[in-house]
């Protein structure tokens, strides 16, 4: 493989600095590197991360290809910066034995845009009944280590205790959508003002903290890794916090549209805007920016969930739940984390890619950008601001509450173990 130096870099928003890549390692880090034949990038102004990982991703093949596949997936994962991504269980047929993460696995092989780890079902068709093959997705190739039924709680807790019991065995997470179903039977957004005002069933905070609050007593009891899935609400953040004061083995994300947006935008009913768990309110979004700064939360994760046209395109009631967010994560970000000084680029590189590999065990990704170090880097310019136009969109998908909107920064180029996926913003 050939030899690339990205020149004046400010790694991780430091100092400027060359960084030269020599087939699928990091060679050198320093000042005035010599090129000695290798391309040369010129990354004046520009910052550099370590390729951003994704814990929670729903790339949809098999069974709703027309929504999204591995490869068009893939490709907006590396359009967003991403050189991994956790590929989530609710597919057709789902993803609850170790032939369906193994087909998964491979066809993120094939794609060549970015890494793709299976996330194995908790339970045997996402029913909450059975517990799926959780060692036999672990021994295979794919090596599956998260686990989760996301879209679906695992309301049970017997089964809960069973599934946390059974990974701490080989060092696995439970990755829970908390949920409680009999709380939100018929809901469609935050239960609150609004949701009074227009008349759509309300969506309680509490349905989503009493599971949580369960399971990190449940974690804390059985000795086992916990991961909360997209963490939404004020009081979710004060549950997590609590057991992390406890010294218990809870980690949670939060995804970049609940950094952003409100319940407020339901008044429109745009079904765009139409999330599991649904957008919350200002006081929320505020709580979750400080706890993602605090360290409370640990990462960003996108739970980038396409829709065909027809999903979206209807009226709010019959519409399906769900957002892209991989192509516009990292702007989200520096909208609501970096430009309002909450957190610096370093900061950014922990909570989008040390923290979420550290988590997923996720080998060669959030790694320091050192020599000897794999060559997974994420190039942004951070001056940039533009429009979002998903017709733009590597993903099959155009369901984006973000049309329309400027956002700043832009990922200029992706290198995947020294390979570049994205050059100039574009797919290499």
């Amino acid at each position: 493989m050939s030899k690339i130096l990205i020149r004046g870099a400010k790694v991780l928003g430091g100092e400027p600095q060359d960084v030269l890549i020599d087939g699928e390692t990091i060679a050198q880090v320093g000042t005035g590197l010599d090129p000695d034949g290798a391309t040369v990038v010129d990354a004046e102004g520009q910052i550099l991360l370590p390729g951003l990982v994704d814990l929670h991703t729903h790339l949809r093949e098999p069974g709703r290809e027309d929504s999204e596949t591995v490869l068009t997936g893939t490709k907006a994962a590396a359009v967003g910066g991403f050189t991994a991504v956790h590929a989530m269980a609710n597919t057709f047929p789902v993803a609850d034995t170790a032939g369906v993460v193994e087909q998964v696995w491979r066809l993120g092989k094939e794609s060549g845009y970015c890494d793709v780890q299976p996330v194995g079902a908790v339970t045997v068709g996402l029913e909450g009944k059975q517990l799926a093959e959780l060692g036999a997705m672990h021994d295979c190739a794919a090596g599956v280590v998260v686990f989760s039924d996301d879209g679906k709680c695992v309301d049970d807790a017997v089964i809960m205790r069973r599934a946390l019991e059974y990974v701490k065995a080989f060092d696995g997470v439970v990755a829970q959508h908390a949920q409680e179903p009999r709380l939100t039977e018929g809901a469609q957004m935050n239960e609150g003002v609004v949701s009074a005002e227009l008349g759509l069933g309300g969506w309680p905070a509490v349905a989503e903290e009493s599971i949580i609050a369960r399971d990190v007593l449940l974690a804390a009891h059985v000795g086992s890794r916990v991961h909360i899935c997209h963490l939404s609400t004020a009081g979710s953040v004060e549950i997590v916090r609590w057991a992390k004061s406890k010294g218990w083995n809870v980690t949670a994300e939060v995804t970049p549209h609940h950094l952003l947006l409100t319940d407020e935008l339901v008044r429109s009913y745009n079904p765009v805007y139409k999330v599991n768990p649904p957008l919350r309110t200002e006081a929320d979004v505020l709580a979750l920016r400080e706890a993602l700064a605090d360290g409370t939360i640990d990462c960003v994760a996108t739970d980038h969930a396409p829709h065909p046209h027809e999903d979206k395109d209807c009226e709010w009631g019959a519409a399906a739940m769900g957002m892209v967010g991989l192509e516009t994560a990292l702007s989200v970000v520096q909208e609501t984390m970096v430009e309002t000084g909450l957190i610096d680029w370093a900061q950014v590189a922990d909570r989008m890619s040390f923290r979420p590999a550290k988590i997923g065990r996720l080998e060669g990704h959030g790694r320091p950008v050192s020599a000897g170090e794999p060559a997974n880097l994420t190039l942004v310019d951070p001056a940039y601001r533009g429009a979002v136009d998903p017709a733009g969109f590597a993903s099959r998908s155009r369901n984006t509450p973000y049309e329309g909107r400027e956002l700043p920064g832009r990922v200029t180029h992706t290198f995947l173990r020294g390979r570049a996926t994205v050059v100039d913003g574009k797919l290499a």
